[in-house]
């Protein structure tokens, strides 16, 4: 259910980049209240190394730390945090998790790859054209892309 005084954040740290999107509920719709994206390239390095870098982790903080002043100023009741493909594959991914949530107050979940092709597959669904029968959607992301078939001759879900 969705409350007219509550403010939602989502926010996506990925292979590449750091994004926020922060909105509230309006006629039957969402207006977005403010946005952030910063490319940190978190993965830079990692297919080597299997781990994140020092460097890396410092611009994802940064970006995060923004993000977290944001959430607040614009007093953010529910939000979600997703890390992807690079906090995945890295060995000391959880780790660096913990750590930003220890220096940002911000808790993220590392999400498998079918929980992020269902989000991908979810952000898309209100564009496409419901007369078709299906759609292939393409989530390319910094370290990892998911291909999504939809069939739209099923019946809309909730």
């Amino acid at each position: 259910m969705l409350f007219r005084s509550h403010v939602y954040a989502a926010l996506d740290l990925g292979t590449n980049n750091c994004r926020l999107l922060i909105a509230r509920p309006e006629a039957g719709s969402f207006r977005v209240v403010d946005s952030f994206s910063r490319t940190v390239r978190l993965g830079e390095g990692l297919s080597q190394s299997g781990e994140l870098s020092e460097a890396a982790m410092a611009r994802a903080i940064e970006a995060i730390r923004i993000c977290a002043v944001k959430m607040r100023k614009r007093g953010v009741t529910s939000a979600r945090a997703i890390a992807t493909q690079a906090c995945r594959m890295a060995r000391n991914g959880p780790a660096f998790i913990r750590r930003v949530a220890q220096e940002t107050g911000l808790h993220f979940d590392i999400i498998p790859p079918a929980e992020e092709a269902r989000l991908a597959a979810r952000g898309v669904t209100p564009l496409l054209d419901r007369t078709d029968r299906g759609a292939l959607v393409f989530d390319i992301g910094g370290g990892s892309t998911e291909l999504i078939w939809l069939d739209l001759r099923e019946p809309k879900r909730r």
